[in-house]
């Protein structure tokens, strides 16, 4: 019998695609405080900008990854979902009004929700049951690479031609447009229509919550509480810059983030594919406890690289490898709706988050802020020992 490859050709291209979209987005990110601060937003409203824009778009998620489902589509999601990714980059060039960044914002979060249930569903389609964790812990890898790359394109452009923000911005469509040519080299395994998808209805998240597989929601429940509490990585940047730390050190800091995340994540999944996803994902919870701990109490440089590594071993530990677990939950041909549907609850969460947070930090201060959300993961983690179904193929 011919042996399946783990790592196919469709799994290397969708984590190539994904790397040059970090490459672009994360190009982005650690400058964002500075430069959402230099157009006049507090920490409150970076939190409300950040937890609108990914509720609003991400509530996308699960009405495209239904749509995905009932036409047993994924490729052309994925090619409309990056694209719009590509061109929300340079269009943050054009005004540096609240509104426009907002809608920028928000078009790259909505070609997120575009592509993400259909991507994921695909990834799901190359992977078998003793190989899913190693799968989603690849392209999470090569995802991070990207991830890693931008902010050192942005710490040497910024030492460079410093507060040259809206240059930056016109950089980041040249990986976007890679991105984006890679898409057109996917070749999608058609999948027979589910009956249970075939009528589309903008309220399919709700809907199909209620006749999701028990363990499905078993796990999703905890893991949705947690979002709630989750709030944007700004914060964490937002943090580190108020601790007399130059604006290159804080690129360094995400930089360190990323490589223990593109290092730790293909390992990662490894494991969990050999000691269960339910041990990974309780041992990210930890450490994202303990990470948030030392952010919440320390100021110093040493204390707070500590804490991103810490921060990048959950990444590692979790993402992928949650998604991982759920999709093996339900049926292949309800995996987009699924996932979109989980997508769509953690966007509505991030919303709270972020607002959460924001609100917390402005009243009483960082450390209760930051404190709150190490308590969440604890008892997410409780409650996923207790109550989450371990895989029976783990």
């Amino acid at each position: 019998m011919q042996r399946t490859r783990t790592i196919s050709r469709t799994v290397l291209s969708l984590s190539l695609i994904s790397l040059f979209t970090d490459l672009a987005s994360e190009m982005l990110y650690p400058i964002m405080p500075g430069y959402l601060r230099s157009i006049g937003f507090t920490a409150l409203g970076i939190g409300f900008l950040e937890g609108l824009c990914e509720a609003t778009a991400g509530l996308s998620k699960s009405w495209f990854g239904h749509w995905s489902d009932r036409m047993g589509r994924r490729a052309p999601f994925v090619q409309a979902g990056y694209s719009l990714s590509a061109l929300s980059k340079p269009l943050l060039a054009a005004s540096s009004l609240p509104v426009w960044v907002f809608l920028c914002r928000t078009v790259d979060r909505l070609g997120k929700g575009l592509r993400t249930g259909a991507r994921d569903a695909m990834l799901k389609q190359e992977s078998r049951e003793q190989t899913a964790g190693r799968v989603f812990g690849f392209h999470r890898s090569l995802d991070t690479v990207g991830a890693l790359l931008g902010p050192c394109v942005a710490l040497v452009f910024m030492h460079l031609y410093p507060l040259s923000y809206h240059a930056l911005f016109l950089i980041a469509l040249v990986p976007g447009i890679f991105a984006v040519a890679f898409t057109f080299f996917l070749r999608e395994k058609r999948i027979t229509v589910a009956r249970a998808t075939s009528k589309f209805s903008f309220g399919i998240f709700y809907k199909y919550w209620q006749t999701a597989p028990p363990a499905f929601k078993r796990l999703a429940y905890p893991l949705l509480f947690f979002s709630v509490f989750n709030s944007s990585d700004l914060f964490l940047l937002l943090k580190a810059g108020a601790s007399d730390i130059n604006e290159t050190y804080v690129i360094g800091l995400y930089i360190l983030y990323n490589l223990v995340y593109a290092a730790a994540a293909y390992p990662a999944g490894v494991l969990a594919d050999k000691a269960g996803f339910k041990v990974m994902l309780l041992a990210g919870l930890c450490f994202f406890a303990l990470a948030y701990i030392i952010f919440a109490f320390s100021t110093g440089l040493p204390a707070l690289a500590v804490a991103f590594v810490l921060y990048g071993l959950y990444a590692a530990c979790s993402e992928g490898i949650s998604k991982a677990w759920l999709a093996g939950m339900v049926p292949l041909q309800e995996v987009a709706t699924a996932l979109g549907t989980f997508n769509a609850g953690q966007s509505i969460a991030a919303l709270l988050a972020s607002s959460i947070t924001g609100i917390v930090w402005f009243t009483l201060g960082a450390p209760v802020a930051l404190s709150l959300c190490a308590m969440a993961a604890s008892v997410t983690a409780s409650v996923i020992f207790k109550f989450a179904q371990q895989p029976t193929s783990q």
